[in-house]
C-alpha cells in the first residue's frame, strides 16, 4: 500500500512540472523546461524509495552490462554488408519494375486496349 501512494505521488509530480510549465507562460522557456524537470527529478527521487523503482534500476544495469557485451562490426565488415544491400535493393527494385510492366501489360492486353 505504501508504494501505491508513493507512486502517486511521483505521479502527481510529473503532472505539476507539467503544469508549471503552462502556469509560468509568461516566464521565458528555460524556466518553463525547469518546472518540467524539476517534477521528474522529484518524481524520480521517489520512484527510487519504490520496489519498482528498485526493481527498474537494477533493470537498468542489466541492460548496461548487456550492452557492453555488444561486438560491433569493423569498418569493413558495415562496408561490405552495406554494399550487400544496396545491391539486393538495387536487384529487387529492377525485379519488381519488370513485374510491374509485364502485369500491366498483360492488364492492357486482356482489356483489348492493346500491347
Amino acid at each position: 500500500m505504501a508504494d501505491n501512494l508513493k507512486l502517486l505521488a511521483a505521479g502527481l509530480l510529473i503532472a505539476a512540472g507539467i503544469a508549471g510549465f503552462y502556469v509560468f507562460a509568461d516566464m521565458p522557456a528555460v524556466v518553463r523546461v525547469v518546472s518540467v524537470l524539476a517534477g521528474l527529478a522529484a518524481a524520480a527521487g521517489v520512484m527510487w524509495f519504490t520496489e519498482a523503482g528498485r526493481r527498474f534500476y537494477g533493470f537498468s544495469q542489466d541492460a548496461v552490462v548487456e550492452a557492453r557485451k555488444v561486438v560491433w562490426p569493423t569498418r569493413k565488415e558495415t562496408l561490405q554488408m552495406t554494399g550487400v544491400v544496396l545491391v539486393f535493393v538495387i536487384i529487387m527494385a529492377l525485379f519488381l519494375w519488370l513485374v510491374d510492366g509485364l502485369l500491366s501489360w498483360i492488364v492492357h492486353y486482356l482489356m483489348g486496349r492493346g500491347g
